[in-house]
């Protein structure tokens, strides 16, 4: 039972939300009014390349045939350099070679021959726009202008002709003339509620079952000042309530500062530009398997410091030196920061270089160096340096038919990673290796899509010769790859694990998987979704085995609802060991609201 100023604030907050909630309604519910004014095509751009005013950082692209919504296990994003639109077809021009951005006159048959019609009045075409009825061009497939960060958003579909419309458009780029012709400002969020109920998870505090509720506030804010200066500024609320266990490092985050940064450009080279970012802000590489948000979370990691990066039609270049902030990178107790303003962990230090090669069709490549360093023993226990070096390769092949239309597609992913430095006075020695396989079935009901994925990262074979041979899983997305149960970490495992999704209408994905999984080392400890080394080393090698099922239903663009089922059969490694406890369970249901 929870107390009476616990539930006092939750209905608070609750309240303050939906007051919000209905203001951004509001506003949007009156600027809607004006949807149908012309947009003129004179200003339409061609979105299929990012200005210097927009970088794009590297992780943040469309993501493959196979992705799903934030938080649903899904294959990795395959970061091709796909936008909102794909380049115009030659199949797309009018055929009597008319201009692109215009339209082929109507025509009308009399006595068996063509002649033209009359011109269409309708406000569409008299602005210059599609119409299906007369022009016969339809709309194109809406794009996703949310992306895994927020300051990564794409609402340039706006100035195209035909653009779909999204509830909440109205408050983006909104032009600052008075600033000059590419200063505009924007504003948005999302609201989140999550209801969890679990049962003998690997969890702090030993086996138990409880239920609690999430609920995550972000409203951002965006300025652009002409194409060398932005500003970028997101807060973030995330509170648990109604649960009967306390809060963990993930849950709890009250009214801060997630992001807070301004982006200068400093150069242009070759028709790149070069841009230094300063100040509080989210990091996500690749395939989000080391550096990742972790969107899943109520809360969402972030970093301070600086960062320098550059972005091209072949190669986007990253390097970043940051501090960790908040609790969800680990800077703790969260008794000290659930209801205080947050500080960067002045003793630690995340380093990194970030190269992404996707300039040859089909094929992205990942190379990069990562460093995590911690300098306080002191204060923390710890005294740390670890570099990770790692590369990844993913690949698309295309199967066309007859008519050279595309039915089938093969994926394959691979990335692997060594590490190296020292860990409270012993030396490292670890790695990781991550091997899949994947097959789209395009012209088939329901669309199926079916990954087969090999996940392994070193143990420690011997705990007295003085070196740790343990991999460490720095910032990791570990809930969309080992279970979204979330019981273990991609450190010390060998795991087997099928995927796949399927979409039985345009708005209803379902996505299911199995995962066998098994110590890498007996010798060494099972380690929890945290990293924290759990029960008694050579009692098993046997973790267990997980089904997951989710279903999401997209209303539209705007609005989605997730459940999800998760079972775990533990195996040797928990039952024998101190760990003991009945198989795990867990169930959710998810809203997003986004604006």
């Amino acid at each position: 039972m929870t107390s009476w100023p616990t539930r006092f604030r939750a209905a608070t907050l609750l309240t303050t939300s939906l007051v919000a909630t209905l203001l951004s309604v509001t506003v949007l519910a009156t600027a809607r009014a004006d949807e149908d004014a012309p947009r003129d095509s004179d200003d339409a751009v061609d979105v299929t390349s990012a200005g210097p005013a927009q970088p794009v950082a590297p992780g943040d692209e469309k993501q493959s045939p196979l992705a799903q919504p934030d938080g649903v296990d899904a294959p990795p994003n395959d970061r091709f350099r796909v936008l909102a639109f794909e380049p115009p077809a030659p199949t797309d021009f009018p055929a009597d070679g008319a201009m692109p951005g215009t339209y082929p006159q109507p025509v009308s048959i009399t006595n068996n021959r063509l002649t033209p019609a009359a011109p269409c009045q309708c406000p569409n075409c008299q602005a210059g726009r599609c119409c299906d009825s007369s022009c016969g061009a339809k709309p194109k497939t809406p794009p996703q202008p949310w992306k895994g960060l927020f300051f990564n958003n794409d609402f340039s579909y706006k100035r195209k002709p035909c653009a779909p419309y999204f509830c909440g458009e109205e408050l983006k780029e909104m032009p600052l003339d008075c600033l000059g012709e590419e200063s505009w400002i924007s504003f948005g969020g999302e609201l989140r509620f999550r209801h969890m109920n679990e049962d003998q998870r690997l969890r702090p505090g030993g086996p138990a079952r409880t239920t609690y509720d999430l609920w995550r506030w972000r409203n951002y804010i965006d300025a652009r000042f002409s194409e060398s200066l932005r500003v970028y500024v997101e807060m973030l609320d995330a509170s648990i309530f109604n649960q009967d266990l306390g809060p963990t490092p993930i849950d709890l985050n009250r009214w801060n500062i997630q992001n807070a940064f301004v982006d200068l450009r400093l150069a242009e080279l070759d028709s790149r530009s070069v841009v230094a970012r300063i100040g509080r802000q989210e990091l996500l590489y690749g395939s989000q398997r080391l550096v990742s948000p972790l969107d899943w979370a109520n809360t969402r990691r972030n970093f301070e410091g600086f960062k320098l990066f550059s972005h091209g039609e072949t190669w986007d270049i990253d390097a970043w030196a940051t501090q960790p902030v908040n609790t969800a990178t680990g800077n703790g107790p969260l008794s000290r920061y659930d209801n205080e303003r947050d500080e960067g962990d002045t003793s630690r230090y995340f380093s990194g270089f970030f190269a992404v090669l996707h300039g040859i069709e089909n094929n992205v490549v990942d190379l990069y160096w990562l460093w995590d360093r911690e300098t306080d023993f002191r204060a923390t226990g710890t005294d740390y340096s670890r570099h990770t070096t790692g590369v990844r390769w993913l690949h698309n092949r295309p199967v066309k038919n007859q008519c050279c239309e595309v039915t089938r597609v093969w994926h394959t992913e691979l990335e692997g990673g060594y590490q190296f430095g020292h860990d409270n006075g012993e030396t490292v020695r670890a790695g990781f290796f991550t091997a899949g396989l994947g097959h789209t079935w395009k012209k088939v009901a329901w669309t199926p899509s079916c990954w087969l994925f090999y996940d392994w990262a070193s143990g420690d074979r011997d705990p007295t010769d003085n070196e740790n041979n343990t991999f460490y899983q720095l910032f990791p997305l570990g809930h969309k790859y080992l279970g979204l149960i979330d019981n273990v970490a991609r450190q010390n495992i060998s795991d087997i694990n099928l995927r796949l999704v399927t979409k039985p209408t345009k708005k209803l994905t379902l996505t299911g998987g199995m995962h066998w999984m098994d110590l890498e080392n007996e010798n060494d400890f099972v380690y929890n979704i945290v990293g924290a080394p759990l029960g008694t080393p050579g009692v098993g090698d046997k973790i267990g085995e997980e089904c997951d099922i989710v279903a999401n239903y997209q209303f539209n663009p705007n609005f989605g609802v997730q459940l999800g089922y998760f079972y775990f059969w533990y195996g040797s490694a928990v039952n024998n060991s101190a760990l003991q406890r009945p198989d795990a369970s867990q169930v959710y249901v998810q809203s997003t609201l986004r604006y």
